[in-house]
């Protein structure tokens, strides 16, 4: 399968998982699991917006251990957070500010999950690769969290 078939068959996979359930961390859990599995990613897994500390929290993921904490702004994540937008960054080593949780990862993409207007997680992607994100992850990953 290529990858656009990869990921019309996850997400139809992910929608039927989430449907009966309404525990947003279970569904977190779930998608970060298919999604690694399924491409084989470095780091797969979720940021919580905390009310409390105004800082992301690590949430569900697969992969090696990761930042607990990142700040709005900070980073891959805190930037889409900041800008309530996707942000695909092909090398990781030129992005100004970018957490070094891993020196393993060479790229990455970031999909901010809403609660109507407001961001309440962020799905981060990591890959070892340079440029492993495109177009096309951008737009099934936006599908996937919305179902979330």
């Amino acid at each position: 399968m290529n990858k656009i078939e990869k990921y019309k068959t996850l997400f139809e996979q992910i929608k039927a998982l989430v449907a009966d359930e309404d525990d947003l961390i279970a569904n977190m859990a779930n998608a970060a699991a298919m999604l690694h599995h399924e491409f084989g990613f470095w780091w797969t897994g979720f940021y919580r917006v905390d009310q409390t500390s105004g800082l992301l929290v690590l949430g569900p993921f697969q992969g090696p251990v990761a930042c607990c904490r990142i700040g709005f702004g900070k980073g891959v994540c805190g930037t889409a957070w900041e800008r309530k937008a996707t942000v695909v960054v092909p090398d990781v080593h030129k992005f100004p500010g970018h957490i070094a949780c891993s020196s393993a990862s060479n790229s990455e993409i970031v999909v901010p999950v809403f609660r109507g207007e407001t961001v309440i997680a962020v799905l981060d992607i990591d890959s070892t690769a340079f440029g492993t994100f495109d177009a096309t992850d951008r737009e099934w990953l936006e599908r996937i969290v919305a179902v979330l």
